[in-house]
């Protein structure tokens, strides 16, 4: 199945919208062959601001409609506590919230944007889609995240080369509460690196501490610039530690 058959299919469906590049793509995608889509973004402490930002600028871009839903995801018990199913939690809370909304619309059919890359035996969130019959096209039509980067840079979509971006809660180690001080903290700290070049990384709460993970090149470059990296993200941590595993991962 192509995603043209999807929409053939599914002409009319509720978009639920990041702004990040599978959901960008898929938004592109309704624009071209479904008849009625309305995004919709879940605004929360979990997303960083300029999440939003790129979200209403794709969505004006393409003309398509999109709404933005508040969301307490810290007064969501699961969620907050940051077990090993807070994925499962959150995802539950919001996709019952976007579907919500997404019916009173009179849309029947809400979708998100996983892909065909994504392991769903690595991705607890997944449950929570399935048990809300949440459609996921691109999986659905095999279309992998290299694919969406590349028809996404054909689309002339800004989001193409966009890096992966896990939500903030990801930052906090698994068995630690989380709290509206601590994401802040690390979305001010990833702002500021993001500030001096930086594109590939992620901050990481240790300890109070801040430890950075970047990729190879940006690890070099940071270990040489190490009294900037620290003064920029001095207003939030007192100290920064530079992680020898290059992976940003999630």
């Amino acid at each position: 199945m192509t995603l043209q058959d999807f929409f053939r299919e599914n002409p009319r469906a509720a978009l639920a919208f990041s702004g990040g590049v599978d959901s960008a793509y898929l938004l592109w995608a309704a624009r071209e062959w479904a008849q009625d889509v309305k995004a919709y973004y879940v605004h929360s402490p979990f997303q960083p601001a300029f999440e939003l930002s790129d979200a209403k600028r794709l969505a004006e871009e393409l003309r398509m409609p999109m709404a933005v839903l508040e969301a307490d995801v810290l007064s969501v018990p699961g969620a907050a506590a940051n077990g090993p199913d807070r994925c499962y939690h959150c995802k539950t809370a919001l996709f019952t919230l976007l579907k919500g909304a997404a019916l009173a619309d009179g849309y029947t059919l809400l979708m998100d944007g996983t892909n065909a890359s994504d392991d769903a035996g690595d991705r607890p969130g997944m449950r929570a889609l399935a048990e809300l019959a949440v459609r996921s096209p691109l999986r659905e039509c095999g279309i992998t995240k290299a694919e969406v980067r590349q028809r996404s840079r054909e689309a002339g979509l800004f989001t193409w080369d966009k890096p992966a971006y896990a939500c903030l809660a990801t930052r906090v180690p698994t068995g630690t509460a989380i709290t509206r001080e601590a994401l802040t903290a690390v979305e001010g700290a990833e702002s500021a690196l993001a500030a001096l070049g930086y594109r590939d990384f992620r901050v990481r709460l240790f300890h109070g501490a801040a430890r950075l993970q970047l990729t190879e090149r940006d690890f070099a470059r940071a270990a040489g610039e190490r009294a900037a990296v620290k003064a920029a993200l001095s207003p939030w941590f007192e100290t920064v530690l530079l992680d020898c595993d290059t992976r940003t991962g999630g």
